[in-house]
């Protein structure tokens, strides 16, 4: 155990695989499959095979029963000595990035040297259930003593209204409401329109794209069954065409399939390490985790948004860490929908809001846009829920690397009304 003051946090690697729009590419593939080779690539390129690290720690959200130590077994597989710890976390769209957290906790308190924070999810191979009356039909079976009571089960289990499986739902259980019903509801509360959500994510895309014809992301995204791209950017999109999407929640909404991430299958990961960890395998340091912040909002009555939960994350953060929103370089925020990200900002403007809910003296302030998502993020990307957080760390911690110094503000959103947030410093 380390005694005396955190230690630095260090980011020595980060590797993802293309990211595929549903039933494209990974159609067939599992979270075990996806998660298990980006384990293998990080591993093959920090040289750490056979190795034993202090942990592994990720998550997918949409999970298999069946997958319910899948950390562990895609750890078993990746070329790590197999006496490393794993386990799982899930905190939705905020997994990759809470998983970084936990590992960075624990390098910082000592407790262990390194570890690789990682996140999957598939849509593709969306886990469906049979319904509740199915289920007590096939334990009762299972359970069943005599031939009448299994002849009584079998009857439950054939009966058509039974049969019917149980897909599953972007939904919040509280509220019956999908993300996108939820983040339109905010948009129209702060006012934002179609084309300002329609200008971020056409420089989503344009950023994006520019980023890998620049070669920025070669060192970060595995080809991988056929792709070396993420399947869902456009890099000739524009606002005309946008302009041609119908409304997707409401009638008469402004959020589309156009300035929303897809559902997305895809998987990445991260290592993190002490300095003096990375300095004895040669490894650079990247970029310093310096600070985390999460929060919740209560939105089950619309009195606040969904996934506005960074919105007070942020401010938190920044008086710990003694620190204004205008002492950053760049600015990593998840794009889940063009709207939230327009939301959050224009709360950040506002005095009302932020003498009112944050509590503070007067707005926190403005950004400059020309420094935010500048690789381009989820809209254009993408957006497989665990594996969002690993994108992001990966794409700021190079990119802090490459300007030999700053600070990056790492804010991230999630389903269940919560956020997480950080800060990488160079």
């Amino acid at each position: 155990m380390h005694h005396g003051p955190p230690r630095r946090v260090a980011i020595v690697a980060a590797k993802r695989i293309p990211f595929a729009r549903s039933n494209t590419a990974y159609a067939k593939l599992s979270n075990k499959t996806m998660l298990t080779d980006t384990l293998r690539a990080i591993v093959d390129a920090a040289g750490l095979q056979g190795a034993l690290l202090g942990e592994v720690v990720g998550g997918a959200v949409m999970k298999h029963p069946r997958d319910w130590n899948l950390v562990r077994e895609c750890t078993l597989s990746s070329g790590l000595d197999p006496r490393t710890p794993a386990f799982d976390v899930q905190q939705a769209c905020a997994t990759g990035l809470e998983a970084a957290i936990l590992v960075a906790n624990k390098i910082a308190l000592g407790q262990i040297d390194a570890g690789i924070a990682c996140g999957t999810d598939t849509t593709s191979d969306a886990p469906i259930a049979v319904n509740p009356r199915m289920q007590r039909a096939m334990m009762d079976f299972n359970g069943a003593r005599s031939r009448a009571a299994k002849l009584k089960a079998l009857a439950a289990m054939a009966h058509p209204g039974n049969v019917v499986p149980e897909i599953p739902q972007n939904a919040e259980p509280r509220t019956g409401r999908s993300m996108g019903q939820h983040a339109q509801l905010t948009a129209d509360r702060w006012g934002i329109g179609r084309h300002e959500q329609d200008e971020l994510a056409l420089a989503s895309h344009r950023n994006l794209a520019k980023a890998y014809d620049d070669g920025f992301f070669r060192d970060l995204v595995v080809p991988y069954h056929g792709l070396e791209r993420d399947n869902n950017l456009r890099p000739d999109t524009t606002l005309e065409k946008m302009a041609r999407l119908r409304p997707a929640f409401a009638e008469g909404g402004t959020i589309t399939a156009a300035n929303a991430s897809p559902l997305t299958d895809g998987a990445s990961a991260v290592l993190l390490a002490s300095e003096d960890w990375a300095r004895e395998r040669g490894l650079p340091v990247l970029a310093y985790m310096t600070a985390a912040q999460t929060a919740a909002v209560d939105f089950v009555d619309e009195r606040e948004g969904l996934l506005m939960a960074p919105a007070y994350a942020v401010p938190r953060m920044l008086e710990r860490a003694r620190l204004s929103l205008h002492d950053f370089d760049l600015y990593e925020m998840h794009e889940a929908f063009a709207s939230v990200v327009l939301c959050t900002l224009k709360a950040w403007e506002s005095p009302e809001f932020c003498e009112k809910r944050l509590g503070l003296p007067s707005a926190l302030g403005s950004i400059d846009r020309a420094m935010l998502n500048v690789k381009g993020s989820s809209i254009a990307a993408g957006h497989p829920f665990a594996a969002t957080g690993g994108r992001i760390l990966g794409t700021l911690a190079k990119m802090l690397h490459e300007k030999g110094h700053g600070r990056g503000l790492v804010s991230v959103c999630a389903a269940g009304g919560q956020g997480a947030t950080a800060i990488l410093e160079r």
